[in-house]
């Protein structure tokens, strides 16, 4: 719950909060009002999510290996439309970034998620860009087992 709660622009987390509400609804009331008392003891200052449209977007256009249209504006100021392929979300420093190939610079980009003002998700299929393109993670970088390693 902690972790949910603290990574509101996560990729699919509003699927892990659903997930989390259907354990907690078939708790057997001592175990919730336990989990309850202890979700008390957890604080978090998350930063604003990005909107539920603009999220899904980005979702569905990684599942579906589709070209992501949308509108961004990079820290200088600059508002661009952008067509990205997307390869992978990242995270670092308490920022969510989408990283994928940008058909307007023909370069492989990180585009910050709180940037994105608006976000599609076209027909285009995407062209096959890999991971490898992006480079090595940190070191203290890791992906996501969905087996609990």
């Amino acid at each position: 719950m902690a972790a949910v709660s603290a990574a509101p622009d996560a990729p699919y987390a509003d699927l892990a909060a659903a997930g989390i509400q259907k354990i907690l609804d078939v708790l057997d009331p001592k175990t919730r009002a336990r989990a309850d008392e202890l979700g008390s003891r957890v604080w978090v200052n998350a930063l604003p999510s990005s909107s539920r449209t603009i999220k899904s977007a980005l979702e569905d256009g990684m599942a579906g290996q589709r070209v992501i249209r949308m509108r961004y504006t990079s820290k200088n100021g600059t508002t661009t439309t952008r067509d990205v392929e997307p390869v992978l979300f990242a995270s670092t420093n308490g920022q969510w970034y989408l990283v994928g190939w940008c058909r307007l610079r023909n370069a492989m980009r990180w585009f910050t998620v709180a940037r994105i003002e608006r976000a599609s998700v076209t027909k285009t299929a995407c062209s096959g860009h890999t991971i490898h393109e992006v480079g090595e993670p940190p070191a203290n970088a890791r992906p996501v087992h969905t087996r609990g390693g």
